[in-house]
Parts: structure tokens; sequence; C-alpha cells
């Protein structure tokens, strides 16, 4: 391995400010311009010397001085090491892309590549107490190591950090702000959120108080806590950017919260704290083009893990409720091809067979605006609000479906993981020869036959297959040959027929929306005729 060297260079700014409100006044308040006396060089000299031997004064006023929170909560603030020889999943030998291949990569800052852990002299590197020189392992095979961030939440024990900071481990340690060190147990962790919850053997810890994150506003300070680089107990501050980002498809029941608090590798799992020393977020993830913080951090939400938690310690695992839906964003071509009075809410694009929402009265074309009264503003509001919810429950639905709002009262089941993340697994049709004829769109299409349709997993009479794409509105749109058109509007079509009968309706100024399935996805694309003359 060869050596890596750190450089800390220190900055220095200047920076001028009064203790007192200035008052600028005008050129001409009091007296004309040309009355004002000019001062001498003398008096100037007199000013300046002044103004350097003034007694010391804070030189920046009204910002928020977080030094008593911290001396407050920063006891309850752990860091954490997890050493094992499964540590594949964080190492970038193990199939992440490098910084340069990969950029603007959503990036878990921290793993067995820690520029500090496994360094010469550092945690679990050469020269480390206990190390025999060969860079393994006691056992002699390889040992890495992840450092990382938690805090308590119970005076007995129970901390939180990420499921990525100990996912893999053998062994995790845990030491306290008074440097005792415990080998703490994982009770249970849930990848979905990110989320695993530890225990370690010891009473009477101080803990953080559980603030309300729902509460949190753009605007608001913020305080991160953390070890970034294995610098243990760092404070950085800063401001709430957004609520209820949606980070990245493989935690859409997590509404983030996005910040500016500056989070590098080794904060992962650290609490994100507000003004009242209340824990509002766990840090978990960054938005980075270079592997470090670029001012875009985000947090898991106190009321998301705490759900986890509480699942996790009653019951050792975390079930979510599901309506059996898929959805998209509403855009600004769907708000024209279904006369849509905004781009709020969630568009439904596909309704699994069996599923609560098909029980429901839940179809493709519908758009979903409220849940229970919570309003869906964006497509990614969803899974979050009805991820929340226990397999069992009861909601209600407010949808949109041409032009009048509709209620509909859904059943939750539980929601099957790996079948969400595999997706349905079909087959792609098979080449289609011509038949159809030409239309305002320029697609051709080709019925399918019954045994293709169970192939592919078609329910019988749905969905005619493009046989050709000849229009270039078409083709800019993604359309293209074997895609399999199930809806045109609202409409469901699964003949050529029918298909070409909804096209002739189709106007030179309309937009249209044409559900399409092209392997395991469905979705809405908005077509518009090619333009002539």
């Amino acid at each position: 391995m060869k050596p890596t060297f750190r450089t800390l260079v220190l900055v220095t700014a200047t920076a001028a400010a009064t203790a007192a409100a200035t008052t600028v006044l005008p050129i001409g308040a009091g007296q004309p311009a040309a009355a004002q006396p000019a001062a001498s060089s003398s008096v100037v000299t007199a000013a300046a010397a002044e103004a350097i031997n003034a007694p010391n004064a804070p030189l920046v006023t009204g910002l928020p001085d977080f030094t008593l929170l911290v001396e407050r909560v920063g006891p309850a603030v752990v860091s954490i090491e997890a050493t094992g020889s499964a540590r594949n999943p964080m190492a970038r030998g193990g199939g992440v892309p490098d910084d340069d291949e990969l950029p603007e990569f959503f990036r878990r800052f921290f793993g067995p590549d820690m520029p500090m852990p496994g360094m010469p002299g550092g945690p679990g590197g050469p020269g480390a107490p206990g190390d025999d020189g060969d860079g393994g392992g006691g056992d002699g095979g390889p040992q890495g190591m992840s450092i990382g961030t938690g805090f308590l939440i119970s005076g007995d024990g129970y901390l939180l950090t990420n499921h990525h900071v100990v996912d893999g481990a053998d062994e995790v340690k845990v030491t306290l702000s008074d440097r005792r060190e415990f080998k703490a147990k994982v009770v249970g962790s849930d990848p979905q959120s990110d989320v695993a919850v530890l225990k370690i053997a010891a009473d009477d810890l101080p803990y953080l108080r559980t603030g309300n994150s729902k509460s949190l506003k753009p605007g608001q300070w913020v305080v991160a806590i953390g070890s970034p680089f294995g610098l243990d107990h760092s404070v950085t501050a800063g401001i709430v950017s957004a609520v209820g980002r949606a980070a990245n498809a493989q935690q859409r029941y997590v509404p983030f919260i996005q910040t500016d608090v500056a989070i590098n590798r080794g904060n992962s799992g650290g609490p994100l704290l507000n003004t009242h020393g209340e824990v509002v977020g766990i840090n978990s993830q960054i938005f980075s083009n270079s592997g470090g913080y670029m001012g875009v951090s985000f947090a898991i939400p106190m009321d998301v893990a705490m759900n986890v938690a509480q699942q996790i310690r009653t019951t050792g695992k975390v079930s979510r409720g599901q309506i059996g839906v898929v959805v998209g964003a509403v855009t600004s071509e769907a708000v024209k091809g279904f006369g849509l009075p905004d781009t709020r809410g969630a568009l439904v694009s596909d309704v699994r067979a069996g599923s609560p929402a098909e029980k429901a009265g839940i179809e493709p074309g519908d758009v979903i605006r409220a849940v229970d009264g919570t309003p869906i503003d964006d497509s990614s509001d969803l899974p979050p609000v009805i991820g929340s919810m226990a397999p069992g429950a009861t909601a209600k639905l407010s949808i949109l479906r041409g032009g009048k709002t509709l209620e509909r009262t859904v059943t939750l089941t539980r929601l099957d993981e790996t079948a969400v993340a595999e997706g349905p697994q079909r087959q792609a049709p098979r080449e289609p020869a011509a038949s159809g004829k030409r239309n305002a769109l320029g697609l051709i299409g080709e019925d399918i036959a019954a045994d293709t349709r169970r192939e592919l997993g078609l329910r019988p009479g749905e969905g005619v297959v493009i046989a050709r794409v000849e229009g270039k509105s078409a083709r800019s749109a993604g359309l293209r040959q074997g895609d399999i058109v199930l809806r045109v509007g609202t409409t469901p079509v699964g003949n050529v027929a029918a298909f070409d009968r909804e096209l002739a309706k189709v106007r030179d100024d309309q937009t249209v929306m044409l559900l399409v399935r092209r392997g395991g996805a469905t979705q809405f694309l908005a077509v518009s005729p090619d333009k002539t003359g």
C-alpha cells in the first residue's frame, strides 16, 4: 500500500465590523455636498489609531454561539470503529466506482479506504499498536476498518448510527467522550433507511433528546457533531437548505433533510441538532464531485429513524406498508395531456395485480394528491408517507381523475422489498411485423399473440406492441420498436384497431400521454404530432 499524506492548509481572513449600527447618510444630508469639509490627513490618522486601540469587542454580532449547546450534548455523541474481514461493500475495490468514474455520485463518506485508518501509524495500519507488520489481521487474513459516529438515545446504552457504518462488521467498538471503550452489539439495522441500532453494556449514560424533524424549515440553524477522518467530536454548523429531498432510489422511503453543514467521511451516523440541542436527523450522505464535502449534505429525519429503531427493538425487523402502485412525476407535458390544474401530485403509471390499490379502484393515469389529508406535492413524497404506515393500516387517498377529485380508501399490505428491488420479470417481445396504418403520431402498431402476452406478464386483451416509429416527435419522446402501449391517455388499448382509433382522434395541437411498458418499467410518455408545413 502506498503511503498517503495529509496536508492541513491554514487559511487566514480579515474582517471589519462596527460594534454598533452604522447610519449612512447620502451626500447633501444636512448641507450641500460642495460645503462638506475635506478631512485632513492628521484627522484620518488619529481616527485609525483610535479604532486600532479600541477595547476588544465582538467583530461579528447577531450570530449564534453554539458553545453551550456543544458542551451539553457533546457527551452523548460517540465514535464508532467497525472491523471485520467482510468489509468489501464499502471498499472502492469492491465494485464501487472511483470518483473520476462516477462524478456527482451519492457517496458514503466512510469506509475501509478512509484516509486515516489503515495508514501508517493510524488505526489498523502499519505501525499501529498490535500490528505485527504484515498489514493484515491477527488471523493472517485482510482486516478492513471503518470509522463513523453515533449517538446515545437512552441512558442504558442504546445508540443509533448508520446501517452502512456497521454493515458486514465482525466487531464494533464504541468510544465515549470520556474515552471509555465498549464492544457494541448490533441489535439490528435497516438498509432501506440506513439506520442501525447498537447496544453497549453501560448505565447512567448521557443521551440526546429527540426533536421534531417535521417542524424543520429551510433557513433554520443546525449543528453536526462527528468524527470526520477520525477527528472525533468535531463540530460544524450551517442551515437547513431543504426538506423532503429524494436523495436516491435505494432510499425512497426517506424524505432527507438537506443542509450545508460540513460533512465528510467519518461523520456518518452522527447527530444533526437544532438550536435547542435536540437531535433532528442522522447525517448519512453527501452529494459530491470530489468525494468530499461540497456544500450539499443529507440527514435522515428523526421521525423516520425512531420509527425504524422502535421496530428493531420490538420485533428485530422493519415492516413497511404498501399500496401496490408505481408513480412518476406530474410533468408540464402531463398537465397538458391530462388537463390537470398543476404539477402537484404523484402520477400513477402502474397498478400491481391483486394490490390494495387495484382493490380500491386506483387506475393508471390517476394523480394521488393527498394521503389522509397530507399533501403529496411530488411523486417522491408518496413512498415515505405510505412506507411509514404499518401493514394492515387503512389510508384515504385523494386522487384526480378526469378533472374530478375522488376519495379512495386502501388497506395496506406488507412491502416485499425483494420484489420491489428486482421488479417484475418480463421478457422482451419478439420483433413485430408492421401491420397497422399511419396515424398522427407516426406509430405503427402490431397485435400481441395470447401466448406472448402471458410471457410478458400482460393481462388478456392488454397492450399493443410498436412495430415501427415513423414520427420524429415520437422518436424524440423516447418511443422505440418493441415498446408496448397499454393506454392512450386513460383509455386502455388491446389491439391495433383500438390503438389506431384512439390516435385518429388526436389534434395537431394536442399532447398525448401514452402509457408504455418496456421490460419491467411502465411509464407515461408525452407525444405530440409532427408539425407540418
